[in-house]
């Protein structure tokens, strides 16, 4: 077993999996109302792409953490059958699922069933007008019971991820904080990223995690937590003396590229060594002209050793990826 290790000494040990670029909302920090032109189904890997690929990430490469997202993965309907085969390689990862639960509801009992592990979901307001503003969507009720469907499944900690947007719902941050404490989601903030497919992100209209950390503590006593951080995202914060948490993911204002862990497989094949890169490594084309398990891995281990030591946000000579995130995954 060879790490995925960058020139930085970095190893990845999380992947995460995009499955398809579909996604059923429009949320308008993503991508345009009308939606995108999506990937041809022919380009997208397979199911056995998919799985063999995991399987050479987990079992040559040393992954622990697989984590599935999209677009939606729940609009790919080998969804569930692709966690078990995942859930069942030796040595087995943690497995996880970034989603925005609109079909949560149906699917968390069978995904807990097939060896999935958690669930991220994605909500950035509890004001259903507001979410329709966000996603262009009447769904907000399907959200919370696809979160409470996850929570009976086991699919725990589930954790909700929320971005707040200036003017929209910038001033709602303690109410969605005091909705999940007393359902006992786990809830992060996520500054907002330059991903979006319009390429409309502007620094200085991004809510920042000062300002985010300043919202919460007008309403709740945040104590940062003492437990190391290590290669988490989220910066966690006690609330009200624990043990309940809150985190905050500040990837623009505090970035944490030195501690970075992970990797990305987009739907068609493509490893992605960093969210920000605008290279990426090709592993469908060499896989389906008949390559081995060792040659796919060396070609892995070749794209992560050219990791760069940061995203350079800060950097004037930043460009955003041209792929949003819909189509990079989370």
């Amino acid at each position: 077993m060879q790490p995925l290790s960058d020139a930085f000494g970095r190893v990845a040990t999380d992947l995460r999996v995009s499955l398809t670029d579909h996604c059923n909302l429009r949320c308008t920090y993503c991508m345009p109302a009308e939606g995108l032109d999506w990937l041809p189904k022919d380009q997208q890997l397979s199911d056995d792409e998919v799985v063999r690929l995991i399987g050479i990430a987990v079992e040559r490469l040393g992954v622990r953490e697989v984590r599935f997202t999209g677009g939606e993965p729940l609009v790919r309907r080998g969804l569930v059958d692709i966690v078990r085969r995942a859930s069942s390689l030796d040595p087995r990862p943690q497995t996880s699922l970034t989603t925005n639960a609109l079909g949560l509801a149906r699917t968390a009992q069978a995904l807990k069933d097939a060896g999935l592990d958690r669930v991220n979901v994605s909500l950035d307001t509890i004001r259903s007008d507001t979410f329709l503003e966000i996603t262009r969507r009447d769904r907000f009720a399907d959200v919370v019971t696809g979160l409470e469907a996850a929570r009976a499944a086991g699919l725990g900690p589930v954790k909700v991820n929320a971005v707040l947007l200036r003017g929209v719902n910038d001033d709602q941050a303690p109410e969605l904080l005091a909705w999940c404490l007393e359902r006992g989601y786990e809830l992060r903030f996520i500054e907002q990223m330059p991903l979006d497919a319009q390429h409309g992100w502007r620094r200085d209209e991004m809510v920042t995690a000062e300002e985010i950390l300043a919202a919460l503590e007008q309403r709740f006593v945040l104590v940062p937590a003492v437990e190391p951080r290590g290669s988490a995202p989220a910066e966690s914060f006690l609330v009200d003396g624990g043990p309940a948490t809150v985190g905050i993911i500040a990837s623009v204002t505090r970035p944490f590229c030195g501690a970075c862990d992970r990797v990305r497989l987009t739907a068609d094949g493509q490893v992605r060594n960093c969210l920000f890169a605008r290279e990426e490594s090709d592993l469908r084309t060499p896989m389906r002209a008949g390559a081995g398990d060792a040659e796919l891995a060396d070609r892995w281990l070749a794209a992560m050793a050219a990791k760069k030591p940061g995203h350079g946000i800060d950097d004037p000579t930043f460009l955003q990826p041209d792929r949003p995130m819909s189509s990079i995954g989370g």
